[in-house]
């Protein structure tokens, strides 16, 4: 049996790794796209330009989106906020699980569906909600929805729901730089000033490189830190109801549930606990595949959770 806090700190040190290069990752794509931005408008390498411009409106929009990302999220989901009568097991599993976690009990909403899904938004504890499908409050027991709800305590509890808004901020500034710079060069020829500098085609093509390929690799870190951060859940879950057992068979009751949630998208299929498109993949391109999954397979879940029993 493996040491609940040894495993949190471990998945706590490799999601710092990731987010470190990541930070890194985002700081040189932005320096490299900013110089040949210069070079192709034809002023000294050295400012981000463009570039700079291009984060101010990115930083702007993600201001507004930080403070309002669960009321987007909860529209586009087209979530209801829950009823203490109509959803009593829903609403008294979150204020238990929230007092013993030691956080305010966060708003609680639904979405009329039957697939089996749940997760969690918002900026910080106080300002958090939780959210679940009426098909996973029909399929669970209470023992396996406190699973499910302990497990979006904990990505509360981490701040992993700033966290990922955050990252997520970082990826479309990247998208939109590569855009910017891919537009300026198909619709403009540059300055002639970069015939005068030896180093103006090894940058530019140092741009196209990294407009192509950045939005591309930082996604693909994204994806990892938000399947690194649902180990984390998972384990956070164990500490705070005491018995792996509950999210161990919740989880198993909903990776057999083959029913796609209407309502999921790709921007909002990271926050769920388990993949909302419940795809098969072939096996041929399986291992490819999961390079874009948003979360690890339930089966690496289950067999570090069972470690836990």
């Amino acid at each position: 049996m493996n040491n609940i806090y040894k495993l949190q700190s471990q998945n706590k040190f490799k999601s710092g790794v990731i987010i470190v290069l990541f930070t890194l990752f985002f700081a040189l794509a932005v320096w490299i796209l900013g110089q040949a931005f210069g070079v192709y408008a034809g002023y000294r390498v050295g400012g981000i330009g463009y570039a700079g411009i291009a984060l101010i409106i990115s930083g702007v929009a993600s201001f507004t989106s930080y403070y309002f990302s669960d009321k987007i999220v909860l529209s586009i989901s087209q979530a209801r906020p829950a009823d203490r009568q109509r959803d009593f097991e829903f609403y008294t599993v979150a204020e238990n699980l929230a007092l013993a976690a030691g956080i305010p009990k966060p708003q609680l909403y639904v979405i009329e569906d039957s697939a089996t899904n749940a997760f969690a938004t918002g900026r910080d504890p106080e300002h958090a909600v939780v959210c679940a499908t009426r098909g996973l409050l029909d399929k669970l027991n209470r023992t396996e929805l406190e699973g499910v709800v302990a497990h979006e305590l904990t990505h509360i509890i981490n701040y992993d729901i700033r966290l990922m808004s955050i990252v997520s901020v970082m990826v479309g500034s990247l998208a939109l730089l590569g855009d910017w710079f891919m537009r300026a060069s198909l619709f403009s020829r540059g300055s002639r000033d970069n015939d005068r500098n030896s180093l103006a085609p090894f940058i530019l093509l140092l741009g196209f490189l990294f407009a192509i390929l950045s939005p591309i690799i930082a996604n693909l870190i994204k994806l990892a830190i938000s399947r690194r951060r649902e180990f984390m859940a998972d384990a956070g879950a164990v500490s705070i109801t005491h018995q792996p057992s509950g999210l161990i068979s919740a989880l198993k009751k909903i990776s057999t549930d083959q029913e796609p949630l209407e309502v999921a998208n790709k921007a909002t299929a990271h926050l769920y606990i388990a993949n909302p498109f419940k795809k098969d993949t072939n096996q041929a391109i399986k291992v490819f595949a999961s390079l874009f999954n948003t979360h690890p397979p339930i089966e690496e879940r289950l067999e570090a959770l069972h470690k836990l029993s």
